[in-house]
């Protein structure tokens, strides 16, 4: 079953003096591209959260917010009294009559520095809750990301079923192209042999090696075992959108090269809508983890 990279999950922690929210998204990326928003009282658990992110995600540009709401009388804000009475004191000096202290203060507290922030140690038990419910926001983003593979993979699937069946008309065909090339070639060969001397096993050499050059008997195999192979790539337990790339290529490879073979018109228009299906596929495959 392939999964989207992109999604999205939210959780949320009850304390008894704080609400935690975590908000994590991704994108699609070729590889795995974290960026981390953490109040500053919890940076040094970010490497834990990091590694968590990446081998739980591997792939995708994954954004992860942590937000934290006090719901407690308590703040970790202070006034810094010190330095807040040395403003004072030099305010007061520049002025040329006493100043009321209430204005004083009010022109202080808005100086750099006049609150201070006390450093919050972390309770182990409160990181612990913390680690779980962002583990818990990776869960929901994790049945996002299938919700949406399951559409990308009906999309894909359809597409490859498409390809299959535009494969299967060109049989039809291949008794008509064949005599159309043979009928050129008796012409053509008719017209040159008249006048000019020809040695005649180094002809058949070369008739022998043009028409196995345009044989696509050998590309119209391959073709249908790689829209085998990637069917069951998409069906196996793990989703895989790299490999899935790589036989998109190999898909794209046989279509073209039966194109460029194909010396007839109404399979080369199948080949067009082969390759338009192709497109739609390595368009959605981009997104699939």
């Amino acid at each position: 079953m392939i999964q989207s990279m992109t999604g999205f999950g939210r959780a949320t922690l009850i304390l008894p003096k704080k609400k935690i929210t975590v908000e994590v998204k991704s994108l699609n990326s070729k590889q795995v591209d974290i960026n981390i928003r953490i109040p500053s009282f919890y940076k040094e658990k970010e490497l834990q959260v990091r590694s968590f992110l990446s081998s739980t995600l591997r792939r995708g540009k994954i954004e992860l917010s942590i937000f934290v709401e006090n719901t407690g009388t308590d703040s970790q804000h202070r006034i810094n009294k010190d330095l807040v009475n040395v403003y004072m004191n030099s305010l007061q000096e520049f002025g040329n009559e006493k100043v009321a202290a209430g204005e004083l203060l009010s022109i202080a507290m808005r100086l750099p520095d006049a609150m201070k922030v006390e450093r919050e140690e972390i309770d182990a038990e409160e990181w612990k809750a913390v680690i779980g419910v962002v583990e818990k926001a990776v869960e929901a983003l994790i049945d996002y990301r299938k919700a949406e593979g399951l559409s990308l993979e009906n999309d894909i699937k359809k597409q490859i079923t498409a390809i299959n069946s535009l494969h299967n008309e060109v049989p039809k065909y291949e008794e008509e192209r064949v005599n159309t090339i043979k009928e050129r070639i008796s012409t053509k060969l008719t017209d040159v042999l008249q006048s000019v001397d020809f040695d005649r096993d180094r002809l058949e050499q070369e008739m022998i090696y043009f028409i196995e050059k345009l044989d696509i008997s050998e590309e119209k195999v391959r073709l249908k075992n790689h829209c085998a192979y990637f069917i069951e790539t998409m069906d196996s337990k793990e989703s895989n959108g790299k490999k899935l790339g790589f036989i998109s290529q190999e898909l794209g490879r046989e279509i073209n090269t039966m194109g460029s073979k194909a010396n007839h018109t109404e399979i080369q228009k199948l080949v067009v809508q082969m390759k338009d299906a192709l497109e739609k596929i390595k368009e959605q495959v981009l997104n699939v983890l």
